[in-house]
C-alpha cells in the first residue's frame, strides 16, 4: 500500500444519528478503503459538549487522489451535519518549526527522534533567543535563527521578533511550532496567530509551583511526584487544552538537581508523544479540552 494513496479524515460535529454511517457509506460508495477509525462522542457527562469526534485513516483510489478533490466530496455531508472537516495526505509530512532558550533537552530529543525516523516530520528551521544551540542546529543540517529579546523588552519589542518568527512559518509553510522549553511568554497577538498549531511544554506543578526553578520548590516541599503536561498555547498561560501529561517518583533520597534531572526526562517523552498524536492527526479540540485518538 503506497502512502501517496492514503488519507485521515478529522472531523467534528454536534452528536447525532447516521454520523459514522454517512461518513463511512460516502467512503465506500467513492471506492475508498477504510484502514481504522475511531470516534468519539461527549454526550455521557451533563458538563459535555455534546460534540462528536471522528478519525478515519483510509486509502483513496487514484482519481480521489487529493485532499481538495476529498473535501469536495464531503460538501453535502458536512452541510447536512455542519461538520468541521480535514483531510490529511499522509503522503506530506507535517513541518515543525522548534523555538528553545537555554536549556536543551527537549530541543535535542526531538531531533533525535526526527534523525533517527521515529518521528515523521520535516524540520526546516530552529528559533531561540540565544544563540547556545547553533552548532547543534548545524550538526543536523537545520538552519537555526538566532532572534534574541531583551530582558524586560517591551511589547512592540517582542511584537517584532514574534513577527520574524510569524514570517518564519509562513515562509517554511509550518504547520505546527514547538515551544521545546522557550523561556518566554507570547503575546496575544501571537497566540492567535498560532492558534492549534503550536505545543508548549511544562512542568506539572502548576499552580502550585509557578515561576523560577519549580523542581527546586517541588523539593522544598517534599513533593512524591513530579512530571510534565504538554499542551496546545493559548493566550491565557499555561492554560490551553492538555494533550498528554506523565509523572515519575521521587522522594527524600534525590537532590534538587536530582528532580531537575528526572524532570527533564519527563518533559522529552511527554512532549515527543503530543508532538507525534498531533502530526499524526490523532488530536481534536473540545472547547478547552482535547480528544486524542491513540
Amino acid at each position: 500500500m503506497s502512502a501517496s494513496q492514503e488519507f485521515i479524515l478529522t472531523l467534528s460535529c454536534k452528536d447525532a444519528k447516521g454520523v459514522v454511517y454517512a461518513v463511512s457509506g460516502l467512503l465506500y460508495q467513492a471506492g475508498c478503503n477504510i484502514i481504522d477509525s475511531q470516534q468519539f462522542g461527549d454526550v455521557q457527562d451533563p458538563d459535555g459538549t455534546g460534540l462528536f469526534f471522528m478519525r478515519v485513516h483510509f486509502e483513496a483510489p487514484a482519481h480521489l487522489g487529493s485532499t481538495a478533490i476529498l473535501d469536495n466530496l464531503f460538501v453535502n455531508v458536512r452541510q447536512q451535519f455542519g461538520m468541521v472537516v480535514s483531510f490529511h495526505a499522509l503522503a506530506r509530512k507535517p513541518r515543525l518549526l522548534l523555538m528553545v532558550s537555554k536549556h536543551g533537552h527537549c530541543l535535542n530529543d526531538l531531533l533525535f527522534r526526527w534523525h533517527s525516523g521515529q518521528l515523521d516530520v520535516d524540520i526546516p528551521a530552529i528559533v531561540s533567543n540565544h544563540p547556545d544551540f547553533a552548532e547543534l542546529a548545524r550538526s543536523y543540517g537545520i538552519t537555526f535563527h538566532h532572534l534574541p529579546l531583551a530582558t524586560g523588552s517591551s511589547h512592540e519589542a517582542k511584537r517584532e521578533q514574534e513577527r520574524q518568527v510569524e514570517h518564519l512559518v509562513s515562509e517554511h509553510e509550518v504547520d505546527l511550532v514547538v515551544l521545546a522549553r522557550y523561556m518566554q511568554i507570547l503575546s496575544p497577538e501571537f497566540c492567535e496567530f498560532l492558534k492549534g498549531r503550536a505545543i508548549n511544554i511544562h512542568h506539572s506543578f502548576l499552580p502550585s509551583f509557578k515561576g523560577a526553578k519549580p523542581y527546586f520548590q517541588a523539593h522544598d516541599r517534599g513533593v512524591k511526584l513530579i512530571g510534565a503536561t504538554a499542551h496546545y498555547v493559548t493566550a491565557d498561560l499555561d492554560e490551553g487544552p492538555i494533550i498528554e501529561q506523565d509523572v515519575e517518583r521521587v522522594d527524600h533520597t534525590l537532590s534538587p538537581d536530582d528532580f531537575a534531572a528526572v524532570g527533564r526526562d519527563v518533559e522529552c517523552v511527554v512532549l515527543a508523544r503530543a508532538v507525534r498524536w498531533h502530526v499524526e492527526h490523532r488530536v481534536l479540540l473540545n472547547g478547552h479540552k482535547s480528544v486524542v485518538f491513540r
